[in-house]
């Protein structure tokens, strides 16, 4: 398992965490299945189901410290709806309402023009597109 994408200890280590058993264990959740969207609810209800003894607020700290590593992209659909991407390359997303699903879509599918100058002794970071779709 060392030296591939799924020795976690290792991927943890690369990203600045300390691989705890917690960790380990919840990036094992998260990233064995590929590029996919999560809450903390979620993970944490995927969690539960494989009789693993973790909290949600443990759940919700991993999430945003795998976040701030680099590991994780966060997309805020509402106010206190975050969701945690798996992918953190460059790509947008289609947000079902009120389904609460988000999808994928590539990048360059969007023109974005005419972005105002940013504020001074700042630089755009990206631009991130949700577009709201309902059933």
């Amino acid at each position: 398992m060392s030296g591939n994408s799924l020795d976690f200890p290792a991927r943890l280590r690369a990203a600045g965490l300390r691989p705890t058993r917690q960790r380990v264990a919840l990036a094992r959740v998260l990233f064995e299945a590929g590029h996919r969207h999560v809450t903390a609810e979620s993970l944490h209800a995927e969690v539960k189901a494989s009789r693993m003894s973790v909290s949600l607020a443990t759940v919700y700290n991993a999430l945003n410290q795998f976040r701030d590593a680099g590991l994780l992209r966060e997309v805020v659909v509402a106010p206190g709806r975050s969701y945690f991407d798996t992918n953190t390359g460059h790509h947008h997303h289609f947000y079902i309402e009120p389904d609460g699903e988000l999808h994928d879509f590539p990048s360059e599918k969007v023109t974005i023009a005419g972005l105002p100058t940013p504020p001074k002794g700042t630089r755009l970071s990206r631009v991130d597109v949700i577009v709201r779709v309902r059933r």
